[in-house]
């Protein structure tokens, strides 16, 4: 009996320029999703609230829609509490008050950038009514009047522990990698659906009760309350590791590919997580907040600056994909009565295979 040990012949350059084109064609994939989202980023709709005497409201509205181009959209309410209850529910991104002391409310807590643009309308706004009237008291032969002062109130002001307010949104990428890394890891290395079950309702638990400590005890990124912070943050990496668990036991190892392709690459540039989902062209920041990436980053800013805010969508959007990846892989546990691949017969074939590969079995 002798030993010969194979010869692996060379890659065929067919194959060898086939390879190379599809990583190009990836780059440019991977470059088109996360940029996609900010290089086409322009504020389109957002709702600001306004209230005032009629007049004035429809002035200011044309002064508005001519310098905004379509970025604000104004809600009318009937006065100053309005509209600071429609900023603390995340109705509005902020308020325009008008009268004999105009006031524009913003909400920096929600979005740095839209808060920027409301203090900008406010100094053109002061700038429009002193210029009015000094005009009209000119013509009248009047004296000049007193200064017109637009104040700017932000209502819901940022966290001292994350003054630029990018806490969350530089948390959010972690967190997707994170979950796909879970769900990845616990398909290659766990033998059986409902251990998988059980191994990440337990990784969920635990990696939200870890990043809770961190990311709002140790950075300040978070402030809606340790325990609060750690149920979502556990439900968001449950709701991206239990779909990859629950594929892989359903269909096999090709349902790993399901995590990059869907949490990576296509929810995750659409999340909103650093900017407002109406930056991003209609209807992507809607579809967003269907997939665990924009939940997540949705939810985790209601619980720190938005209590009164109705947070029940988010907190469903994460429970529905939590919850139904783990039916997909009670269901796949009984995938083997159809006949498809068992995970030990998967095993062992990708063992054998790899085995074939490094020329470690002899032929006798």
């Amino acid at each position: 009996m002798s030993n010969t040990a194979q010869v692996k012949p060379h890659t065929p350059f067919r194959r060898v320029v086939g390879v190379a084109v599809g990583l190009i064609a990836l780059v440019g994939v991977l470059v088109l999703a996360f940029s996609w989202p900010s290089v086409t980023s322009e504020a389109k709709d957002l709702p600001i609230a306004i209230a005032g005497p009629e007049q004035a409201v429809d002035a200011t509205s044309e002064v508005v829609e001519e310098n905004a181009d379509g970025a604000i959209a104004l809600e009318t309410v009937d006065d100053r509490d309005e509209a600071v209850e429609a900023i603390e529910t995340r109705e509005v991104y902020g308020a325009i008050l008008l009268g004999e002391q105009p006031e524009v409310l913003t909400a920096s807590g929600a979005s740095a950038a839209v808060s920027q643009m409301l203090t900008g309308i406010a100094a053109k706004l002061q700038e429009g009514g002193n210029a009015q009237a000094q005009a009209a008291a000119a013509a009248a032969g009047a004296p000049a009047p007193a200064t017109i002062v637009v104040q700017v109130t932000d209502i819901v002001p940022l966290a001292d522990t994350d003054a630029r307010g990018t806490g969350i949104a530089t948390a959010m990428f972690p967190l997707v990698l994170g979950g796909m890394i879970g769900g990845i890891m616990i398909s290659l290395t766990i033998i059986g659906a409902m251990r998988r079950v059980v191994a990440v309702i337990v990784y969920g638990a635990g990696a939200g009760l870890l990043l809770s400590a961190v990311l709002g005890g140790w950075f300040g990124a978070l402030q809606g309350g340790y325990w609060a912070d750690a149920a979502a943050l556990g439900l968001a990496v449950m709701a991206i590791a239990a779909p990859i668990t629950g594929l892989v036991a359903l269909i096999g190892r090709a349902g790993i590919a399901f995590g990059p392709v869907v949490f990576l690459l296509f929810s995750n540039p659409l999340s909103s997580a650093a900017a407002p989902k109406e930056f991003l062209l209609a209807p992507w920041g809607e579809v967003g907040q269907w997939f665990p990436p924009g939940a997540a980053a949705t939810l985790l800013r209601d619980l720190s600056y938005f209590p009164d805010a109705d947070a029940s969508f988010p907190w469903l959007v994460l429970g529905a994909w939590a919850v139904g990846g783990l039916l997909l892989s009670v269901v796949g546990h009984f995938r083997t009565a159809g006949g498809a691949e068992s995970d030990a017969e998967a095993d062992a074939d990708a063992k054998a295979e790899a085995a074939v590969r490094t020329g470690s079995l002899a032929a006798v």
